[in-house]
């Protein structure tokens, strides 16, 4: 798949994640505080962990910072790394992690996409969004070997990462503000991405016959599913002979307007001339 760096588009997963996200928002901002507050002890306790206390400059801030248009990447990136540099321990640091991951993916810079999603993920460990979403980007940025240890290292994480949101996403609670059609529809966003972050770390790993129901499952219950996920799809049916479910996953990313449309009319026709010559495989 030599030519799977320069196809692997990888903005589609960005509004699926947020549409997450904001579905997450209740759930991430800090709880509500007490109108009255507690009385000071006499000895102020030694922790690292106390809580940041109110203060209504850095509300406002990240009020701002909340209020940015999701598709102005420059301006959310520019406002988030502001905040985090006056606030370094605020009460709002996740889900500025969170919401800065997206508009790094937004804006082509995967590095810093993957060290706010991290610093997420360590402090929100639950955060399923981004775990998704850092699943399926990371094994879409590999160039390279994948025997090379710093790729063998990306991929595990991807894996670690897909398979966190896979568990973790069916046990979360509907938030109060969403109606159960739109709770559905989010928890099958985010595992549309966490499974099509596993199955492309199969293909990446050589491991196709591992990765078609990783991605069969992505395509199948994504509301808006990714050509990237179909044309994967078609890759690693064809490298297991299976030319007929092949040929159909290439029909479908060619029928999507795309930098991919004419790269899977081209895979289809190959994949279909295949299945004449060849005995296809058993499912």
């Amino acid at each position: 798949m030599a030519t799977l760096v320069g196809l692997l588009a990888i903005a589609s997963g960005t509004a699926v994640a947020r549409g997450w996200q904001s579905a997450q928002g209740s759930q991430s901002q800090p709880p509500a505080q007490q109108g009255d507050k507690p009385k000071t002890p006499d000895v102020t306790p030694l922790t690292l962990d106390a809580p940041a206390p109110v203060n209504a400059e850095e509300d406002a801030a990240y009020k701002a910072f909340q209020g940015v248009i999701p598709n102005d990447a420059a301006k959310k990136i520019e406002l988030g790394e502001a905040f985090l540099l006056k606030y370094p321990e605020s009460r709002y640091k996740s889900p500025v992690y969170g919401a800065l991951t997206y508009a790094y993916l937004q804006a082509g810079n995967t590095q810093k996409m993957q060290e706010y999603g991290e610093k997420e993920i360590t402090l929100s460990p639950n955060d399923v969004s981004t775990l998704a979403l850092l699943g399926q980007t990371l094994p879409r940025t590999l160039h390279g070997s994948v025997s090379d240890p710093a790729a063998v290292q990306l991929l595990a994480k991807a894996e670690q990462y897909s398979k966190q949101a896979i568990e973790i996403t069916p046990t979360l609670p509907k938030p109060e503000n969403l109606t159960d059609e739109a709770f559905a529809s989010a928890k099958n966003q985010t595992l549309a991405m966490a499974h099509s972050g596993l199955g492309l770390v199969f293909v990446r790993r050589g491991k196709n016959a591992e990765a078609i129901p990783e991605l069969e499952q992505s395509v199948k219950i994504d509301p808006n599913p990714d050509p990237v996920n179909y044309y994967l799809l078609g890759m690693a049916n064809k490298s297991t002979s299976h030319f007929d479910d092949a040929v159909a996953a290439f029909n479908k990313c060619a029928a999507m307007t795309g930098p991919l449309q004419g790269t899977c009319k081209t895979q289809a026709e190959d994949a279909k001339k295949l299945g004449t010559t060849q005995l296809s495989a058993p499912k």
